[in-house]
């Protein structure tokens, strides 16, 4: 018995390890390249700890302007969605039964509906819109569009969070309110709205987020004004550094600093109201939440990491790192020089250049290119020109004396006064020949 226990705890730990860490693993991997000064968002090989992405992150236009666009279009996104979500909310819990199921399945429909369709509809229809109108400005706005588009499917998501907190609602509360002559519009902000609050906060930062981290639609509507997720795919297909991965831990350390804030705060509401009891092996300032404790090393942890920034300086590491790195390179490039020397021995090669010593007319060794950069490739007529013995054989060039240095000379001496019975051929024709501009200059002297 005992150790069917100890083997389910065993394998529950090894669950857990496993989930988490398909969960956490990528968002710890990318946290640990933000630290690390390789040029490309790396774990390894690691180079030297570093703040400098950080900063370089603060320095990028781009990736600023589209988080101020992202939380512009964010805010205006979460303004739409409750408001339509809320209402939308109500009036399901209000409608006719036989209508109720229609009317859900409306509402709900455009989270089925691809992000893509909703992109491109949005930005279709409301330029139709807008030529209707004779092109007003604010219809083609990429922001505007951008809301609208977010709000289509985004809506739905506030929808199911208050129809779930509509169903605990006592409809005998607005009721009576009505009964002791209240409007309805007093009923609903004094009744139904505080008893809405928390889901209308839940909707709230449901509807942020996913408004912050939409692409599919957004990208079909975004015009002039591209978010922070548009921002980041156009940066990827030109490559990118680890700034991406500096400004994805400063969004996991928000998001984590939240999270565990907003539990400080319930549990602390919940011991003030007697609901739970405190924990004697916590101070009381804890309030018995373990929240709190990751709360406070979390905030030490980025106290600590702005103020170390101020005085670390990664220069020495850098000079070090590439110190090694040339030392190794020059070791490598050592080595593979004495493999080859080793199959050159083996080959019966006594040095490493003694088949390119040789002449080419010797049959000296054949090189990839096939003897093309020869010294003797370009000494065709040269001994002619030198006045050297022409009788003997020249040796062949790939180029057929293209380059000779007697190309030129083809009626040099003619000019002179010189006698030249036969003026060397040239592979030009005497095209260059200096006395082709000279036909008519007597003649005009005469």
């Amino acid at each position: 018995m005992k150790s069917n226990i100890l083997f389910g705890r065993i394998a529950l730990g090894v669950y857990f390890i496993i989930f988490f860490g398909y969960l956490i693993g990528p968002l710890v991997v990318m946290g640990f390249t933000a630290f690390n000064s390789a040029a490309f968002p790396s774990i390894t090989p690691w180079q030297c700890f570093t703040y400098e992405w950080f900063g370089e992150l603060l320095k990028d236009e781009r990736i600023l302007n589209g988080i101020k666009n992202s939380f512009i279009v964010g805010i205006g996104t979460v303004i739409l969605s409750v408001s339509i979500g809320l209402a939308a909310s109500l009036v399901l819990t209000q409608v006719w039964a036989k209508w109720r199921s229609t009317f859900y399945t409306i509402i709900i429909a455009p989270i089925l509906i691809p992000g893509v369709v909703l992109g491109i509809s949005t930005l279709v229809f409301w330029r139709q819109v807008s030529d209707m109108f004779g092109g007003v400005a604010l219809l083609n706005n990429g922001i505007f569009l951008t809301i609208i588009g977010q709000s289509t499917f985004i809506a739905s998501y506030c929808m199911l969070v208050f129809v779930a907190r509509l169903q605990r609602f006592d409809t005998g509360l607005t009721e009576a309110a009505l009964d002791l002559g209240a409007t309805h519009t007093q009923a609903f902000r004094k009744v139904l709205l505080p008893f809405m609050r928390p889901a209308i906060a839940s909707a709230a930062v449901l509807a942020f987020l996913a408004s912050f981290e939409n692409y599919n639609t957004t990208t079909f509507t975004f015009g002039s004004y591209p978010t922070l997720t548009i921002e980041l795919s156009q940066m990827v297909r030109y490559g990118i550094n680890p700034s991406i991965s500096a400004l994805a831990v400063i969004i996991v350390v928000i998001t984590v600093f939240g999270a565990l804030a907003l539990e400080v705060y319930g549990r602390r509401k919940k011991v003030k109201a007697g609901e739970i009891k405190k924990s004697k092996s916590l101070p009381g300032w804890m309030f018995g939440n373990i929240a709190t404790i990751l709360l406070v090393a979390l905030s030490f942890a980025v106290i600590a990491m702005v103020f170390t920034s101020q005085s670390y300086s990664p220069q020495q590491c850098k000079a070090d790192y590439r110190e090694a790195r040339d030392i190794e390179t020059r070791l490598k490039i050592e080595a593979l020089q004495a493999a080859r020397a080793a199959a050159n021995a083996a080959n019966g090669d006594t040095t490493e250049e003694a088949g390119t010593d040789a002449p080419a007319e010797q049959g000296g060794a054949s090189g990839a290119f096939g003897g093309v950069f020869a010294p003797t490739n370009l000494e065709d007529a040269a001994g002619q020109s030198d006045g050297e013995d022409s009788g003997a054989a020249a040796p062949a060039s790939p180029f057929g004396g293209v380059f000779a240095p007697t190309n030129l000379e083809g009626s040099a001496g003619q000019s002179s006064g010189e006698a030249t019975p036969s003026a060397p051929a040239t592979a030009f024709g005497g095209v260059f020949d200096p006395t082709n501009l000279e036909e008519s200059s007597g003649t005009s002297g005469n």
